[in-house]
Protein backbone atom coordinates (compact mmCIF):
# COMPACT_ATOMS: atom_id res chain seq x y z
CA UNK A 1 0.00 0.00 0.00
CA UNK A 2 1.14 3.36 -1.30
CA UNK A 3 2.14 6.01 2.11
CA UNK A 4 1.29 9.56 1.00
CA UNK A 5 3.53 12.36 2.63
CA UNK A 6 1.81 15.44 3.90
CA UNK A 7 3.31 17.01 0.65
CA UNK A 8 1.88 14.11 -1.54
CA UNK A 9 -1.40 14.91 0.16
CA UNK A 10 -1.70 18.46 -0.57
CA UNK A 11 -0.42 17.36 -4.44
CA UNK A 12 -3.51 15.11 -4.39
CA UNK A 13 -5.89 17.97 -3.42
CA UNK A 14 -4.46 20.35 -5.97
CA UNK A 15 -4.55 17.81 -8.94
CA UNK A 16 -7.91 16.79 -8.08
CA UNK A 17 -9.31 20.31 -8.46
CA UNK A 18 -7.55 20.30 -11.93
CA UNK A 19 -9.11 16.94 -13.12
CA UNK A 20 -12.87 18.49 -12.32
CA UNK A 21 -13.17 16.94 -8.51
CA UNK A 22 -13.70 19.86 -6.57
CA UNK A 23 -12.91 20.17 -2.98
CA UNK A 24 -15.99 20.54 -1.37
CA UNK A 25 -16.90 17.24 -3.27
CA UNK A 26 -13.92 15.81 -1.46
CA UNK A 27 -14.74 17.35 1.84
CA UNK A 28 -18.22 15.73 1.38
CA UNK A 29 -17.18 12.13 0.82
CA UNK A 30 -14.31 12.63 3.59
CA UNK A 31 -17.61 13.65 5.91
CA UNK A 32 -19.43 10.66 4.74
CA UNK A 33 -17.04 8.60 5.10
CA UNK A 34 -16.00 9.16 8.71
CA UNK A 35 -20.07 9.20 10.07
CA UNK A 36 -20.27 5.47 7.85
CA UNK A 37 -17.03 4.60 10.17
CA UNK A 38 -19.19 5.92 13.24
CA UNK A 39 -22.62 3.82 12.34
CA UNK A 40 -21.01 1.25 11.59
CA UNK A 41 -19.33 0.83 14.65
CA UNK A 42 -21.10 2.13 17.77
CA UNK A 43 -24.87 2.54 18.62
CA UNK A 44 -26.40 6.16 18.71
CA UNK A 45 -25.56 7.81 21.85
CA UNK A 46 -24.31 12.38 22.43
CA UNK A 47 -21.54 13.14 19.81
CA UNK A 48 -19.30 16.55 20.53
CA UNK A 49 -17.75 17.49 17.41
CA UNK A 50 -14.15 19.27 17.83
CA UNK A 51 -13.85 21.49 14.41
CA UNK A 52 -10.82 23.32 13.94
CA UNK A 53 -10.38 26.33 11.87
CA UNK A 54 -8.82 24.79 8.53
CA UNK A 55 -10.21 21.37 6.59
CA UNK A 56 -10.08 19.06 8.99
CA UNK A 57 -12.65 21.36 10.83
CA UNK A 58 -14.64 21.58 7.78
CA UNK A 59 -14.71 17.70 7.60
CA UNK A 60 -16.44 18.27 11.25
CA UNK A 61 -19.15 19.99 10.36
CA UNK A 62 -19.77 17.33 7.59
CA UNK A 63 -19.78 14.56 10.21
CA UNK A 64 -22.13 16.51 12.35
CA UNK A 65 -24.65 17.22 9.61
CA UNK A 66 -24.81 13.56 8.72
CA UNK A 67 -25.20 12.13 12.25
CA UNK A 68 -27.42 14.92 13.01
CA UNK A 69 -29.94 13.85 9.83
CA UNK A 70 -29.20 10.17 11.16
CA UNK A 71 -30.86 10.94 14.40
CA UNK A 72 -27.76 11.07 16.78
CA UNK A 73 -27.83 14.29 19.28
CA UNK A 74 -24.98 16.26 17.87
CA UNK A 75 -22.93 19.36 19.06
CA UNK A 76 -20.34 21.31 17.50
CA UNK A 77 -17.24 23.41 19.45
CA UNK A 78 -15.47 25.86 17.33
CA UNK A 79 -12.19 27.53 18.97
CA UNK A 80 -12.61 30.90 16.32
CA UNK A 81 -15.76 32.82 15.33
CA UNK A 82 -17.16 30.43 12.16
CA UNK A 83 -17.00 33.94 9.98
CA UNK A 84 -13.33 33.65 10.39
CA UNK A 85 -13.16 29.88 8.50
CA UNK A 86 -12.59 30.01 4.92
CA UNK A 87 -12.93 28.28 2.05
CA UNK A 88 -14.88 25.10 1.81
CA UNK A 89 -14.50 24.94 5.73
CA UNK A 90 -17.09 27.86 5.76
CA UNK A 91 -19.39 26.58 3.66
CA UNK A 92 -20.28 23.38 5.43
CA UNK A 93 -19.88 25.60 8.36
CA UNK A 94 -22.54 27.75 7.15
CA UNK A 95 -24.69 24.53 6.11
CA UNK A 96 -24.94 23.45 10.11
CA UNK A 97 -27.74 25.17 11.29
CA UNK A 98 -27.12 24.48 14.50
CA UNK A 99 -25.48 26.60 17.34
CA UNK A 100 -22.01 26.24 17.60
CA UNK A 101 -20.60 26.20 20.68
CA UNK A 102 -16.50 27.45 21.74
CA UNK A 103 -13.85 24.85 22.77
CA UNK A 104 -14.27 26.75 26.27
CA UNK A 105 -17.50 25.77 26.49
CA UNK A 106 -16.32 21.76 25.50
CA UNK A 107 -13.85 21.71 28.07
CA UNK A 108 -17.00 22.93 30.88
CA UNK A 109 -19.75 20.18 29.12
CA UNK A 110 -17.30 17.26 29.28
CA UNK A 111 -15.59 17.76 32.54
CA UNK A 112 -19.37 17.90 33.93
CA UNK A 113 -20.45 14.85 31.97
CA UNK A 114 -22.31 12.09 34.29
CA UNK A 115 -20.55 9.41 32.16
CA UNK A 116 -17.73 10.41 29.95
CA UNK A 117 -17.48 7.18 28.13
CA UNK A 118 -20.97 7.29 27.30
CA UNK A 119 -20.29 9.96 24.97
CA UNK A 120 -18.64 10.24 21.25
CA UNK A 121 -15.61 12.76 20.34
CA UNK A 122 -14.71 13.33 16.68
CA UNK A 123 -11.18 15.11 16.85
CA UNK A 124 -11.89 17.30 13.77
CA UNK A 125 -9.34 20.13 14.92
CA UNK A 126 -5.99 19.39 13.10
CA UNK A 127 -4.64 16.68 10.58
CA UNK A 128 -1.80 15.57 9.27
CA UNK A 129 -0.16 18.64 8.57
CA UNK A 130 0.25 20.17 12.14
CA UNK A 131 3.66 21.29 12.63
CA UNK A 132 3.47 23.07 16.42
CA UNK A 133 1.89 21.65 19.58
CA UNK A 134 -1.34 22.09 21.03
CA UNK A 135 -1.78 25.20 22.77
CA UNK A 136 -4.56 26.88 24.51
CA UNK A 137 -8.05 24.89 25.12
CA UNK A 138 -6.91 22.32 22.54
CA UNK A 139 -4.10 21.64 24.61
CA UNK A 140 -6.59 21.47 27.68
CA UNK A 141 -9.08 19.38 26.29
CA UNK A 142 -6.04 16.59 25.20
CA UNK A 143 -4.82 16.67 28.61
CA UNK A 144 -8.67 16.14 29.83
CA UNK A 145 -9.11 13.44 27.56
CA UNK A 146 -5.86 11.57 27.95
CA UNK A 147 -6.48 11.67 31.92
CA UNK A 148 -10.11 10.64 31.35
CA UNK A 149 -8.49 7.86 29.08
CA UNK A 150 -6.37 6.32 32.18
CA UNK A 151 -9.16 6.47 34.92
CA UNK A 152 -11.17 4.22 31.78
CA UNK A 153 -13.72 7.55 32.04
CA UNK A 154 -13.11 8.51 28.15
CA UNK A 155 -15.38 9.47 25.33
CA UNK A 156 -15.29 7.25 22.00
CA UNK A 157 -12.73 9.15 20.16
CA UNK A 158 -12.15 9.22 16.48
CA UNK A 159 -10.30 11.13 14.73
CA UNK A 160 -10.04 12.77 11.87
CA UNK A 161 -7.33 12.17 9.19
CA UNK A 162 -4.34 11.96 12.41
CA UNK A 163 -4.75 12.51 15.86
CA UNK A 164 -4.22 16.03 16.94
CA UNK A 165 -1.24 16.64 17.84
CA UNK A 166 0.22 14.13 16.02
CA UNK A 167 2.94 15.04 12.84
CA UNK A 168 1.30 13.16 9.91
CA UNK A 169 4.92 12.74 8.43
CA UNK A 170 7.13 11.99 11.33
CA UNK A 171 4.87 10.11 13.61
CA UNK A 172 6.19 12.61 16.71
CA UNK A 173 4.02 13.53 19.09
CA UNK A 174 4.36 17.14 19.64
CA UNK A 175 6.01 18.36 22.74
CA UNK A 176 4.33 14.77 24.26
CA UNK A 177 0.89 15.33 23.70
CA UNK A 178 -1.80 14.37 21.54
CA UNK A 179 -5.61 13.60 21.21
CA UNK A 180 -5.45 9.00 21.69
CA UNK A 181 -8.04 7.86 19.02
CA UNK A 182 -9.99 4.94 19.67
CA UNK A 183 -10.02 5.36 15.48
CA UNK A 184 -8.55 7.26 12.77
CA UNK A 185 -10.05 7.82 9.72
CA UNK A 186 -7.58 8.82 6.82
CA UNK A 187 -8.10 9.75 3.22
CA UNK A 188 -6.70 7.94 -0.27
CA UNK A 189 -3.71 7.09 1.70
CA UNK A 190 -2.72 6.33 5.11
CA UNK A 191 0.57 8.98 6.14
CA UNK A 192 3.62 8.05 8.06
CA UNK A 193 2.53 9.29 11.16
CA UNK A 194 -0.04 6.26 11.25
CA UNK A 195 2.90 3.45 11.71
CA UNK A 196 5.89 5.38 13.36
CA UNK A 197 5.71 5.46 16.77
CA UNK A 198 4.73 7.10 19.13
CA UNK A 199 2.13 8.38 16.83
CA UNK A 200 0.57 5.29 16.17
CA UNK A 201 0.04 4.72 19.40
CA UNK A 202 -2.49 7.63 19.25
CA UNK A 203 -4.35 6.53 16.18
CA UNK A 204 -6.51 3.56 17.42
CA UNK A 205 -8.25 1.22 14.92
CA UNK A 206 -7.10 2.53 11.30
CA UNK A 207 -9.63 3.14 8.55
CA UNK A 208 -8.45 4.54 5.00
CA UNK A 209 -10.79 5.82 2.97
CA UNK A 210 -11.63 6.01 -0.75
CA UNK A 211 -12.98 9.74 -1.37
CA UNK A 212 -13.05 9.95 -5.02
CA UNK A 213 -9.66 11.29 -5.98
CA UNK A 214 -9.52 10.80 -9.33
CA UNK A 215 -7.10 8.45 -10.96
CA UNK A 216 -5.40 11.09 -13.11
CA UNK A 217 -4.30 13.00 -9.78
CA UNK A 218 -2.75 10.17 -7.87
CA UNK A 219 -0.71 8.82 -11.28
CA UNK A 220 0.89 11.75 -11.47
CA UNK A 221 2.27 11.81 -7.71
CA UNK A 222 5.64 9.95 -7.06
CA UNK A 223 5.41 7.72 -4.05
CA UNK A 224 8.67 6.56 -2.59
CA UNK A 225 6.97 5.13 0.90
CA UNK A 226 5.35 1.95 1.21
CA UNK A 227 3.57 0.02 4.04
CA UNK A 228 5.03 -3.26 3.93
CA UNK A 229 2.64 -5.96 3.95
CA UNK A 230 2.63 -8.73 1.03
CA UNK A 231 1.18 -6.71 -1.89
CA UNK A 232 4.46 -4.74 -1.49
CA UNK A 233 6.59 -8.00 -2.58
CA UNK A 234 4.71 -10.83 -3.25
CA UNK A 235 5.30 -10.92 -7.36
CA UNK A 236 9.05 -11.28 -6.39
CA UNK A 237 8.81 -14.19 -3.75
CA UNK A 238 11.39 -16.82 -4.82
CA UNK A 239 8.89 -19.77 -6.10
CA UNK A 240 10.33 -23.56 -5.93
CA UNK A 241 11.29 -24.65 -9.19
CA UNK A 242 9.63 -27.66 -10.31
CA UNK A 243 13.20 -29.36 -12.04
CA UNK A 244 15.30 -26.67 -9.25
CA UNK A 245 18.35 -28.17 -7.53
CA UNK A 246 19.69 -27.10 -4.34
CA UNK A 247 22.25 -24.76 -5.83
CA UNK A 248 19.91 -23.12 -7.80
CA UNK A 249 18.30 -22.30 -4.35
CA UNK A 250 21.76 -20.44 -3.51
CA UNK A 251 24.28 -21.39 -1.30
CA UNK A 252 24.42 -19.20 1.91
CA UNK A 253 27.72 -19.19 4.58
CA UNK A 254 27.08 -17.70 7.58
CA UNK A 255 30.15 -16.74 9.48
CA UNK A 256 30.41 -18.18 12.91
CA UNK A 257 31.89 -16.71 16.19
CA UNK A 258 34.02 -18.47 18.61
CA UNK A 259 31.70 -17.63 21.88
CA UNK A 260 27.81 -16.63 21.27
CA UNK A 261 27.34 -19.67 18.96
CA UNK A 262 24.08 -20.02 19.18
CA UNK A 263 23.57 -16.34 16.91
CA UNK A 264 25.09 -18.03 13.73
CA UNK A 265 22.95 -21.25 14.22
CA UNK A 266 19.87 -19.35 14.88
CA UNK A 267 20.76 -17.31 11.40
CA UNK A 268 21.79 -20.61 9.93
CA UNK A 269 18.55 -22.33 10.50
CA UNK A 270 16.38 -19.32 10.05
CA UNK A 271 17.65 -19.09 6.32
CA UNK A 272 17.32 -22.56 5.32
CA UNK A 273 13.53 -22.36 6.82
CA UNK A 274 13.51 -19.17 4.21
CA UNK A 275 14.05 -22.02 1.29
CA UNK A 276 18.47 -21.52 0.67
CA UNK A 277 19.20 -24.29 -1.25
CA UNK A 278 22.43 -24.87 1.36
CA UNK A 279 23.58 -23.42 4.41
CA UNK A 280 27.04 -23.22 5.66
CA UNK A 281 28.49 -21.91 8.68
CA UNK A 282 32.07 -20.94 8.40
CA UNK A 283 33.73 -21.44 11.84
CA UNK A 284 37.12 -21.10 13.55
CA UNK A 285 39.60 -24.00 14.15
CA UNK A 286 38.90 -23.47 17.81
CA UNK A 287 35.25 -23.32 17.54
CA UNK A 288 34.40 -26.62 15.25
CA UNK A 289 33.82 -29.09 17.81
CA UNK A 290 31.19 -26.65 19.30
CA UNK A 291 29.67 -26.29 15.88
CA UNK A 292 29.87 -29.75 14.55
CA UNK A 293 28.56 -30.95 17.53
CA UNK A 294 25.67 -28.80 17.87
CA UNK A 295 24.14 -27.39 14.42
CA UNK A 296 21.06 -28.32 12.52
CA UNK A 297 21.20 -31.66 10.37
CA UNK A 298 21.78 -30.33 6.99
CA UNK A 299 23.79 -27.55 7.88
CA UNK A 300 27.39 -27.44 6.62
CA UNK A 301 30.77 -26.73 9.09
CA UNK A 302 33.50 -25.52 6.41
CA UNK A 303 36.71 -23.98 9.43
CA UNK A 304 39.44 -22.36 8.56
CA UNK A 305 42.32 -21.19 10.16
CA UNK A 306 42.56 -17.59 9.17
CA UNK A 307 41.50 -14.48 7.32
CA UNK A 308 42.65 -16.26 4.17
CA UNK A 309 41.25 -19.63 5.13
CA UNK A 310 38.15 -17.59 4.97
CA UNK A 311 38.11 -15.86 1.78
CA UNK A 312 38.76 -19.21 0.55
CA UNK A 313 35.70 -20.72 1.69
CA UNK A 314 33.93 -17.57 0.36
CA UNK A 315 35.67 -17.35 -3.03
CA UNK A 316 33.64 -20.67 -4.29
CA UNK A 317 31.58 -18.72 -6.99
CA UNK A 318 28.63 -21.05 -6.00
CA UNK A 319 28.94 -19.78 -2.46
CA UNK A 320 27.10 -16.60 -3.35
CA UNK A 321 25.51 -15.11 -0.07
CA UNK A 322 26.69 -14.19 3.43
CA UNK A 323 25.46 -13.37 7.04
CA UNK A 324 28.17 -12.01 8.89
CA UNK A 325 28.00 -10.26 12.44
CA UNK A 326 25.53 -12.48 14.53
CA UNK A 327 27.99 -13.75 17.17
CA UNK A 328 30.85 -12.45 15.24
CA UNK A 329 32.83 -11.30 17.98
CA UNK A 330 33.92 -7.23 18.08
CA UNK A 331 37.16 -7.57 16.99
CA UNK A 332 39.78 -6.64 13.49
CA UNK A 333 39.31 -10.27 12.70
CA UNK A 334 35.17 -9.49 11.78
CA UNK A 335 35.80 -6.11 10.37
CA UNK A 336 38.57 -8.00 7.62
CA UNK A 337 36.26 -10.77 6.86
CA UNK A 338 33.34 -8.28 6.14
CA UNK A 339 35.89 -6.10 3.86
CA UNK A 340 36.81 -9.51 2.49
CA UNK A 341 33.29 -10.86 1.37
CA UNK A 342 32.62 -7.30 -0.15
CA UNK A 343 35.74 -7.43 -2.08
CA UNK A 344 34.56 -10.95 -3.36
CA UNK A 345 31.17 -8.85 -4.37
CA UNK A 346 29.38 -11.64 -2.03
CA UNK A 347 25.58 -10.46 -1.44
CA UNK A 348 25.41 -9.74 2.62
CA UNK A 349 23.45 -9.56 5.31
CA UNK A 350 25.88 -7.67 7.87
CA UNK A 351 24.45 -7.58 11.18
CA UNK A 352 24.80 -6.93 15.30
CA UNK A 353 28.80 -7.23 15.40
CA UNK A 354 29.46 -6.34 11.37
CA UNK A 355 28.53 -3.15 12.27
CA UNK A 356 29.15 -1.91 15.51
CA UNK A 357 32.99 -2.82 14.65
CA UNK A 358 32.92 -0.09 12.38
CA UNK A 359 32.09 2.79 14.48
CA UNK A 360 34.61 4.32 14.16
CA UNK A 361 35.57 3.64 10.83
CA UNK A 362 32.65 4.01 8.85
CA UNK A 363 33.74 5.06 6.13
CA UNK A 364 36.02 2.42 5.71
CA UNK A 365 32.90 0.24 5.51
CA UNK A 366 30.79 2.90 3.13
CA UNK A 367 33.69 2.87 0.56
CA UNK A 368 34.05 -0.91 0.41
CA UNK A 369 30.03 -0.92 -0.35
CA UNK A 370 29.98 1.32 -3.12
CA UNK A 371 32.61 -0.83 -4.67
CA UNK A 372 31.11 -3.90 -4.46
CA UNK A 373 28.81 -5.26 -7.16
CA UNK A 374 27.15 -7.62 -4.30
CA UNK A 375 23.66 -6.51 -3.09
CA UNK A 376 23.83 -5.80 1.09
CA UNK A 377 21.58 -5.15 3.63
CA UNK A 378 22.52 -3.30 6.95
CA UNK A 379 19.80 -4.28 9.68
CA UNK A 380 21.21 -2.04 12.79
CA UNK A 381 18.90 -1.40 15.81
CA UNK A 382 19.04 1.96 17.54
CA UNK A 383 22.46 1.12 19.17
CA UNK A 384 24.25 -0.19 16.09
CA UNK A 385 22.73 2.72 13.83
CA UNK A 386 23.88 5.31 16.46
CA UNK A 387 27.16 3.71 16.00
CA UNK A 388 27.18 3.84 12.15
CA UNK A 389 25.37 7.00 11.55
CA UNK A 390 25.77 9.21 14.66
CA UNK A 391 25.20 12.69 12.48
CA UNK A 392 22.01 10.91 11.12
CA UNK A 393 21.07 9.55 14.89
CA UNK A 394 21.08 13.19 15.94
CA UNK A 395 19.29 14.78 13.59
CA UNK A 396 15.78 11.80 14.39
CA UNK A 397 14.02 14.09 16.59
CA UNK A 398 13.90 16.65 13.65
CA UNK A 399 14.00 14.73 10.47
CA UNK A 400 11.96 11.32 12.17
CA UNK A 401 13.00 7.89 11.73
CA UNK A 402 12.10 7.23 8.38
CA UNK A 403 14.19 10.17 6.41
CA UNK A 404 17.37 9.46 8.61
CA UNK A 405 16.67 6.03 7.27
CA UNK A 406 16.56 6.93 3.99
CA UNK A 407 19.73 9.03 4.10
CA UNK A 408 21.71 5.82 5.70
CA UNK A 409 20.58 4.18 2.84
CA UNK A 410 21.92 6.22 0.24
CA UNK A 411 24.59 7.32 1.96
CA UNK A 412 25.71 3.74 2.62
CA UNK A 413 24.88 2.83 -1.18
CA UNK A 414 22.70 -0.06 -0.18
CA UNK A 415 19.74 -1.44 2.04
CA UNK A 416 19.35 -0.25 5.27
CA UNK A 417 16.73 -1.85 7.67
CA UNK A 418 16.46 -0.17 10.65
CA UNK A 419 14.81 -2.26 13.52
CA UNK A 420 12.29 -1.75 15.98
CA UNK A 421 8.90 -1.54 16.23
CA UNK A 422 8.54 0.21 13.45
CA UNK A 423 10.88 -1.03 11.42
CA UNK A 424 11.83 1.15 8.23
CA UNK A 425 13.35 -0.59 5.39
CA UNK A 426 15.07 2.07 2.89
CA UNK A 427 16.61 1.79 -0.62
CA UNK A 428 19.46 4.39 -1.91
CA UNK A 429 16.99 5.22 -5.04
CA UNK A 430 14.83 6.72 -2.24
CA UNK A 431 12.52 3.58 -1.63
CA UNK A 432 11.51 3.04 1.84
CA UNK A 433 8.53 0.83 3.66
CA UNK A 434 7.59 0.71 7.09
CA UNK A 435 6.32 -2.25 9.29
CA UNK A 436 3.68 -2.29 11.65
CA UNK A 437 3.65 -6.05 12.59
CA UNK A 438 6.13 -6.39 14.58
CA UNK A 439 5.11 -7.61 18.18
CA UNK A 440 6.77 -6.74 21.28
CA UNK A 441 7.32 -10.41 21.86
CA UNK A 442 9.95 -9.86 19.34
CA UNK A 443 12.01 -8.19 21.97
CA UNK A 444 14.48 -11.24 23.27
CA UNK A 445 17.44 -12.14 22.76
CA UNK A 446 18.24 -13.82 19.12
CA UNK A 447 15.40 -12.76 16.74
CA UNK A 448 17.49 -10.24 15.18
CA UNK A 449 19.92 -13.18 14.53
CA UNK A 450 16.61 -14.99 12.92
CA UNK A 451 15.84 -12.23 10.72
CA UNK A 452 19.32 -11.71 9.35
CA UNK A 453 18.57 -15.40 8.43
CA UNK A 454 15.52 -14.92 6.91
CA UNK A 455 16.73 -12.09 4.77
CA UNK A 456 20.13 -14.04 3.89
CA UNK A 457 18.25 -17.25 2.80
CA UNK A 458 15.70 -14.64 0.36
CA UNK A 459 18.63 -13.06 -1.02
CA UNK A 460 20.46 -16.35 -1.61
CA UNK A 461 17.34 -17.29 -3.79
CA UNK A 462 18.15 -13.96 -6.19
CA UNK A 463 15.16 -11.90 -4.46
CA UNK A 464 15.35 -8.58 -5.42
CA UNK A 465 17.17 -6.92 -2.09
CA UNK A 466 14.97 -4.24 -1.48
CA UNK A 467 11.93 -6.42 -1.79
CA UNK A 468 14.21 -9.49 0.62
CA UNK A 469 14.29 -7.62 3.10
CA UNK A 470 10.45 -6.21 3.46
CA UNK A 471 9.27 -9.84 2.75
CA UNK A 472 11.63 -11.03 5.63
CA UNK A 473 10.78 -8.76 7.93
CA UNK A 474 7.13 -9.35 7.29
CA UNK A 475 7.41 -12.92 7.68
CA UNK A 476 9.42 -11.98 11.15
CA UNK A 477 6.65 -9.73 12.62
CA UNK A 478 3.89 -12.64 11.41
CA UNK A 479 5.54 -15.46 12.59
CA UNK A 480 6.00 -13.85 16.16
CA UNK A 481 2.22 -12.49 15.74
CA UNK A 482 1.24 -16.33 15.25
CA UNK A 483 3.22 -17.67 17.99
CA UNK A 484 1.99 -15.29 20.56
CA UNK A 485 3.50 -14.91 24.31
CA UNK A 486 6.31 -17.00 25.18
CA UNK A 487 8.57 -16.78 22.19
CA UNK A 488 11.76 -17.30 21.95
CA UNK A 489 14.23 -16.83 18.85
CA UNK A 490 13.83 -20.35 17.66
CA UNK A 491 10.51 -20.32 17.61
CA UNK A 492 10.65 -17.81 14.66
CA UNK A 493 12.44 -20.22 12.37
CA UNK A 494 9.75 -23.36 13.79
CA UNK A 495 6.89 -20.78 12.53
CA UNK A 496 8.01 -20.12 9.30
CA UNK A 497 6.50 -22.87 7.21
CA UNK A 498 3.32 -22.47 8.44
CA UNK A 499 3.06 -18.66 7.85
CA UNK A 500 4.34 -19.43 4.37
CA UNK A 501 1.41 -21.86 4.09
CA UNK A 502 -0.90 -19.62 4.77
CA UNK A 503 0.34 -17.50 2.31
CA UNK A 504 0.45 -19.68 0.19
CA UNK A 505 0.76 -17.71 -3.13
CA UNK A 506 4.30 -16.91 -1.78
CA UNK A 507 5.30 -20.88 -1.77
Amino acid sequence: MNIFTIANAYTADQKSAENGVLGLVLMENAGQAIADAIMERWSKRPVAILSGPGNNGGDGFVVARLLKKAGWPVKVYLPVDKSSLSGDAFINAKRWRAKVASFEDAIEDLSQADNPQNLLLVDAVFGAGLSKPLQGPAKVLAQWLNHQRSIESCPVIVSVDMPSGVHGDLGHVLAGLAFKADLTVTFGCPKPGHFLYPGRAHRGELVVADIGFPDAALEGIKVQTFHNTPELWTDQFPLIDQQGHKYARGHLVVLGGDKMCGAARLAALAARRMGAGLVSIAVPDDAYSIYAASVHPGTLVPRFKDLKGFRKILSDPRKTTGVIGPGANLNKGTLKKVLAALKLDKDCVLDADALSIFEDESKTLFAALKKSAGDVVLTPHGGEFRRLFPDLAKKQNKLGKLEITRKAAKRAGCVVLYKGPDTIIAAPDGRAAISSNAPPTLATAGTGDVLAGFIGGLMAQNMPVFEAACAAAWLHGECANQFGLGLIAEDLADMLPVVLQNHAKLC
